[in-house]
Parts: structure tokens; sequence; C-alpha cells
């Protein structure tokens, strides 16, 4: 079994249209992982059924026993995070506010002041297009602990994926290079780049590029919409050619791929037999055989 990541350094560049064109090609014979779980919505383009769900816990909050406190505001005043404050003569925290630093806890005098472990989020198990099953996550508005969920999704996928005994985990990570790109990346024998042809796409694949090396991962590249932009694409091409990272694919814009995205379906779906999709297909075939 091979897991294949998709990620790109920023937003916007198509990766989770790709990853959710991938997840459809290669159907029931791979298991699909969300890790974006910032702003999870692979889930639209699969239409996923959320059949399983299950709470997610991390971080911790204050809470003030009300029946213990004297309201001598020790713990309003070494708050740094401003998140404990009075409201009709009581002093309460504001959970959103809350950084979980136990500081109030601490140096409250009567104890009235405890630390709960709050739900930061949900964990999905679904059904999908192609008789396949997803793994995906959201995280709780305002919630910590992003990587955490994501290597939450990565140990329920590679679990079910043995259970059901695919050949391929799909997993399409989040932008960027923080935390959950990060968890994203652990346990991948291929990570697929998603870029596009501009000054910022060039800037940000190098930002991500580098934290791949730093794994010391093998990678492939994706140039989306090359043409709108040939001379940027030329630079991204030689870059890639210098680090030694393949360009699988090099894709065109096409008005096609919106009109997909805005009935909910992966372009591979959408427009079968179309220019994109053929050059999508030809990509997966070669990032398969990169991965194995």
């Amino acid at each position: 079994m091979k897991e294949i990541v998709i990620i790109s350094g920023k937003g916007g560049t198509g990766k989770t249209s790709l990853s959710a064109s991938f997840a459809y090609l290669e159907g029931k014979n791979a298991l699909i992982c969300d890790c974006d779980v910032d702003a999870a919505n692979m889930h639209l383009l699969l239409d996923a059924d959320f059949s399983q769900r299950e709470d997610f816990f991390s971080g911790e909050v204050a809470f003030i026993d009300e029946n213990l406190c004297t309201n001598c505001g020790e713990c309003k005043d070494v708050c740094r995070f401003d998140a404990i404050h009075v409201e009709d003569a009581q002093h309460r925290v504001d959970p959103i506010s809350c950084e979980g630093c136990w500081y109030c806890s601490r140096v409250c005098p009567t104890k009235a002041i405890s630390m709960n472990t709050q739900k930061a989020g949900d964990l999905f198990v679904s059904n999908i297009k192609q008789n396949s099953k997803m793994v995906h996550a959201k995280l709780g508005f305002a919630a910590e602990n992003s990587g955490k969920l994501v290597a939450k999704v990565k140990k329920t996928g590679a679990e079910l994926s043995k259970e059901i005994g695919v050949d391929y985990i799909i997993t399409d990570g989040s932008p960027g290079i923080g935390c959950p790109v990060i968890s994203s990346l652990s346990g991948a024998n291929l990570v697929v780049l998603v870029t596009e042809a501009t000054v910022s796409g060039l800037h940000d694949l190098q930002r991500v590029e580098k934290l791949v090396k730093t794994f010391n991962l093998k990678a492939v590249c994706i140039i989306n919409k090359f043409d709108l932009n040939k001379e940027m694409s030329q630079n991204i091409e030689e870059y890639l050619d210098k680090e030694g990272i393949e360009v699988v694919a090099k894709l065109p814009y096409d008005e096609t791929f919106t009109k997909a995205l805005a009935v909910a379906k992966p372009i591979v779906e959408y427009d079968k037999n179309g220019k994109l999709s053929s050059l999508i297909i030809k990509a997966w075939e070669e990032i398969k055989q990169k991965a194995n």
C-alpha cells in the first residue's frame, strides 16, 4: 500500500480538485484522507455521506466554579489573553479567548478554577463515489491542535485501509507549511506539489518544496494554469529541474474546471473525454508509477 499526499504552498492552486479527480479515477482501490481540517471541502466533490462521526477532544479551557469563586480578581489580573471578564458581578472565562495555559488555576486562592478538556472538532468516515471510503474532519471554531486532528485522520485512514484492502491512500493536505501540513506528510511514499504560474505560486512552491526536502520525501509537481503566464511557468520548471523534481503535468486554463466545481463534480467525472481530463488521467498514472 502506498500513500500519495497532495499539497500546495498556497490556497487556490487546484489541489483539492486534483485530489478529488485522483480519488475518482482510482475508485474503490484507494482510501481518501482529507487532511485540510481547517477548511475541509473535498466531501462536496465526492458525495460523502458522513455515515460515522466521532468527537475529537484536544486542548484545555479554564472553568470557574461560581460556588467556590470569591471574585477576588487574581485570575483576571494574571490572564495575558484577556479571557476572563466580569459579568453580573461574577468572573467568567471566555472559552474562545482562553489558551489553556493553567496560570489562572495556579493563582486562584480558593481552587475555584479547573481545566477541562475541550471538544476541538469532529472526525468522519464516509462512503463516497466509486464505492470507496473517505476519512475527513472538521476543526471547531477557534479550536487548536489542527496538527493533532490531522494525525487522527491519518491514523484512522491507515487502519481502515488495511481493513478494506486498498493499494493506495490519497491524502489531500492543507495549503501552506504549518503544523497540519507537516502532520499530513508523515508516512508519505510520494508528495505531489501543486502550483500555478504566478509569482506567489513560485514563492510558495519554494517554501513547501524545502519543507518536503527536510523530511527527505520524494516529490513530483503539477503546474496548473501554466499558459496564463508561460514565462513564470518556465521559471518554475527551471527551479524544479534544479531541485530534481519532475513535472508530471502542465495543465492549461480551462473554464470547464470551474463548471465542474459549480456542480460539485471532479473534472474527470464532469468532462470525461475532455483535454484536461486526459492530462489528469495521464498524470495520475505517472504519479502511481513514481509512488511504486
